[in-house]
């Protein structure tokens, strides 16, 4: 080979390989002297991330039925649910009456575990047992002991794994019938479900666990709203309804499902449920300008998805919403108090569209007493 070739060669090697590529030959991504893996990876990178973002979110009140739903309130709950997996439902307390039910198909489904949500009954049945008052101090810690208020504010397990254990499986269970879980509580609702009481302590963790997590309940959004209404409004259990046609909505008439003797025990909960909004695990649904709200949240697992709960109500001194909010999903933002920021941002609308109207001016409706049990 000649000199001026050698050199040359030399050159085609340092300048890169693509040089010595036969024509129409694409280089190998990857190879030495290659100009094509930055812009490649980078390429493929980017068509990943708009393929992710081309799926669109699901839409949770896309199988709804809207028209049965009074359209204020119902369009400050599909607001504020946005795009997430999960449902809304808003009652009238005094009477039992839905009046939003965002994501249908989950609101009415067979049920799931309630967490937490199920700590106020669980107190309720503490108190009306005499082991617990609202001074009782029971010890959470080695060395931190804690009351009925602070315990609900930041959801305690180990205090209320102590108060199901000391009461026991039979009492717990009666009082959660009491308030109307395993059965239906709403009123000529087909779609609804019982959910489920279980028949025998669970296997993982008992009494204790059913009395902090729930285990083995059931619940449904409408047993909550019914519980939530329950303590709202000093101890009747409404039937709930769902009027569908003009009909039925001007012929309205609250039904009792049964009354429960508890009105002098709901002080101490409520205080809780309180506590829970203003400083503790529920604090996302505080209106600082508004009526004060009263709620509980819920954290747990079922099936491998995770389950954030909320209920709460409005206005303890004239209750006139109840909220209940349900979020599901594997992300460890969902929980008890991203559901519990849904239902402030429907309570924060409502109070800025001055919804409902002032006590004063509300219509009372007459009874019609259908009792279900005690």
């Amino acid at each position: 080979m000649k000199p001026g070739r050698v050199y040359l060669f030399l050159l085609a090697g340092i300048v890169g390989v693509t040089m010595l590529t036969p024509a129409g030959v694409e280089a190998r991504p990857g190879a030495p002297g290659s100009s094509t893996p930055k812009a490649s990876s980078t390429s493929t990178r980017r068509t990943s991330t708009t393929t992710r973002r081309r799926v669109p979110p699901p839409d949770p009140a896309r199988f709804d039925a809207p028209e049965n739903d009074d359209p204020v309130v119902r369009q400050s709950a599909v607001e504020a649910l946005g795009r997430q997996d999960g449902a809304v439902l808003v009652v009238d307390p005094n009477s039992g009456r839905i009046l939003a039910a965002v994501n249908q198909p989950l609101v009415f489904s067979p049920g799931y575990i309630p967490c937490s949500t199920i700590k106020p009954v669980i107190a309720v049945a503490a108190l009306h047992e005499g082991i617990l008052t609202r001074d009782s101090m029971l010890r959470v810690s080695r060395r931190r002991y804690m009351n009925l208020t602070e315990a609900l504010a930041h959801s305690n397990n180990t205090f209320f794994e102590s108060l199901g254990s000391q009461m026991g499986f039979e009492t717990v269970t009666k009082y959660a019938r009491e308030f109307g879980l395993g059965e239906p509580v709403g009123h000529d609702i087909p779609e609804e479900h019982a959910g489920a009481v279980p028949e025998a302590p669970p296997e993982r963790g008992g009494v204790a666990r059913m009395s902090s997590f729930g285990e083995g309940f059931r619940i449904t959004p409408l047993q909550l709203a019914g519980v939530a209404s329950t303590l709202a409004n000093g101890g009747t259990l409404y039937y709930l309804q769902y009027p569908r046609t003009e009909e039925e909505r001007r012929s309205f008439t609250p039904l009792v499902h049964r009354k429960l003797d508890v009105e002098p025990l709901l002080p101490d909960v409520r205080e809780g449920m309180l506590a829970a909004v203003l400083y503790g695990t529920a604090k996302r649904s505080l209106d600082p300008g508004g009526d004060e709200i009263l709620g509980k949240t819920g954290t747990c697992s079922e099936d491998g998805q995770r389950l954030g709960w909320y209920v709460s109500y409005s206005n303890p001194e004239h209750p006139h919403l109840v909220v209940v909010v349900l979020l599901r999903g594997y992300r460890h933002i969902i929980n008890g108090p991203t559901a519990s920021a849904v239902a402030g941002k429907i309570y924060r609308r409502l109070h800025e569209l001055n919804y409902p109207a002032p006590v004063v001016a509300r219509e009372e409706h007459p009874l019609a007493a259908i009792t279900g049990g005690r």
